[in-house]
């Protein structure tokens, strides 16, 4: 085609020429062939870990992506990268390793990449933080690539009795059987803390949530980016939700595998998928599918790769006019299986067309524009998980960014899956997650209580260690589910049903207004007028933080140091200079 360039243009001062017989004497002795080296190189960024379902599986991903590869007339080279399960490290001081790892992952696959000369790349991952990681490095590396999502876990199962509760022995059929995600076992966490369900009934939980590979099954932080990445352009929408251990699972890679060689073939590269239009696509579909919060931090970081202005009154305002149509957990019924069977992202992007909400014109890696891909959207007959805009959910996005003399650069919070548009209460301060933990599971937090969790920023912790723990404790008692408040400069990222709760920038450990709350101050959160307010002036403020001290760091060497030390805030993406 006239539009075609040289596919292997970048990998030719690699392999290329006698003066490369070295080089391509080392690649032969681990298999490559003589017609390999000559064709052009894709490398394979693989996600892989054992510790943790999300990504478990990626290599059976890789093989199949390798195939396709293959069969499209390249070489394939996949190598490995860290990653930090948020889940299994959630309410320990290994979560702090988690935005850590997002800056960690995008630096080695932009080293790999550049040390190798690729002439594409594919970048396989299948979790909160390796996502965001991988789309920052192709935007960095700027050569014919897409991310590839190891897809979603199928959801657990698990029988109830007419009290909600999950009964002890689930040998026995009896009761309702329900779909649970990995939230239900956070949430029986805090219920069991509270006496409400016995040792066997929370067994019988966690044995169930998590049946298998893949990342969490609501709409929390994984399939959220992965649902971003789609609009955005760089993931192959419809191919990126086929669930982890689906049956069309390797089709899909195979799949994904030939799209990343015509792409380069087209020279189609991230700087043309990745334009401000598309980034307010993403935003769009994160409004209107109750999407994490955690979209914010990470829709920021890519745009600040790409050298493009984004902020968070970006979000709100996108959010003030997007319906949210999709009914998923946590705020919702569904789970990412069920989004894909009814339609998945091709329907919602139909949907959002029609409402004029999207930027038509905007490039996927399919070298079609996201219009022509809804074009070819499926609806499943009767679903009930993607709501048309005649039915909206509610009438605006599941984000909203609140400001005040509490969070003068934002404060985000999640909305969809609750009610609730006022709080006012007295603070309850601490210092770290651990004692706000202990509190709750003690029975030591009221109703009305505003829980103000600080120095868990990304300087201050360092690491922004998302909270799950607290919140879904919480929500387990139901007499403090919908009558208390939660603000960090950590993070919530809104995994939480019925709960009010927000992260807020600037961050204590940056002498951010949170420093200088007290015990028994009172909070009000406003999202009608998108306040965020302590109840004291000004002056009493500044006054305050003049006896502030910057509290000594908890690591003075290593990984932690070195991002606390470049850290920025999060309201500008928790990126590394």
């Amino acid at each position: 085609m006239s539009n075609e360039v040289n596919p292997k243009k970048y990998s030719v001062p690699l392999t290329e020429g006698p003066n490369r017989a070295a080089a391509r004497s080392y690649l032969r002795g681990v298999g490559f062939s003589k017609e390999d080296l000559h064709k052009p190189i894709i490398g394979i960024a693989n996600t892989w870990t054992e510790i943790g379902p999300c990504n478990f599986h990626l290599r059976i991903v890789a093989e199949a992506v390798k195939k396709g590869i293959r069969d499209a007339g390249g070489t394939p080279m996949e190598f490995n990268t860290v990653t930090i399960s948020d889940g299994i490290t959630m309410g320990t001081q290994g979560m702090k390793a988690s935005l850590i790892s997002r800056e960690v992952i995008a630096d080695s696959i932009e080293l790999v990449a550049r040390g190798n000369l690729f002439d594409g790349l594919v970048c396989i991952a299948g979790c909160d933080k390796n996502m965001p990681a991988a789309i920052m490095a192709l935007v960095r590396l700027d050569i014919p690539s897409l991310m590839l999502y190891g897809g979603s876990i199928a959801p657990g199962h698990v029988h109830v009795g007419a009290d909600g509760n999950p009964a002890a022995d689930q040998s026995k059929d009896d009761g309702k059987l329900i779909d649970i995600t990995i939230q239900n076992v956070f949430e029986a966490i805090g219920s069991h803390a509270a006496g409400k369900i016995n040792d066997a009934q929370l067994e019988a939980v966690e044995a169930a949530a998590c049946p298998g590979a893949g990342a969490c099954g609501g709409q929390f932080t994984a399939n959220t980016m992965a649902m971003a990445a789609e609009f955005l352009g760089i993931s192959p929408i419809g191919l990126t939700g086929v669930p982890a251990m689906s049956p069309e699972k390797t089709a899909a890679s195979r799949e994904a595998g030939r799209i990343v060689m015509e792409m380069a073939r087209r020279d189609l590269r991230p700087s043309r998928l990745i334009t401000r239009d598309s980034l307010e696509n993403a935003i769009v579909a994160v409004a209107a599918s109750g999407g994490s919060t955690n979209a914010v931090l990470h829709l920021i970081a890519i745009a600040n790769e790409a050298g493009l202005h984004l902020t968070v009154d970006d979000f709100d305002i996108i959010s003030r006019k997007t319906p949210l149509l999709c009914d998923l957990k946590p705020g919702g019924n569904y789970v990412a299986k069920d989004y894909q069977d009814a339609g998945g992202s091709r329907l919602l992007a139909k949907l959002l067309l029609e409402a004029g909400l999207l930027h038509p014109d905007t490039l996927t890696v399919n070298s079609k524009t996201i219009s022509e891909e809804a074009a070819e959207a499926v609806e499943t007959p009767g679903q009930p998980v993607i709501h048309h805009l005649d039915n909206a959910i509610k009438a605006t996005g599941g984000l909203v960014i609140l400001k005040g003399n509490l969070a003068p650069e934002g404060c985000v919070i999640k909305v969809a899956g609750h009610e609730r548009l006022n709080h006012t209460g007295p603070a309850r301060v601490f210092e770290n997650e651990e004692t706000c933990m202990e509190a709750v599971e003690s029975g030591k937090i009221k109703p009305n209580d505003v829980l103000v969790i600080r120095y868990e920023g990304p300087r201050g912790g360092p690491g922004m260690r998302e909270m799950l723990g607290v919140t879904a404790a919480v929500v387990g008692i139901p007499e403090l589910a919908h009558t208390v408040a939660l603000l960090t400069d950590g993070r919530f990222s809104g995994a939480t049903r019925g709960l009010m709760a927000g992260h807020v920038a600037p961050e204590a450990a940056l002498k951010g207004p949170i420093a200088a709350v007290r015990d028994g101050d009172t909070i009000t959160f406003d999202i009608p007028n998108r306040k965020l307010t302590v109840e004291i002036s000004d002056e009493e403020i500044a006054n305050r933080l003049k006896d502030w001290k910057a509290p000594e760091p908890r690591f003075k060497r290593g990984v932690f140091a070195k991002y606390a030390n470049s850290v920025s805030s999060a309201a500008h993406g928790a990126v590394t200079t």
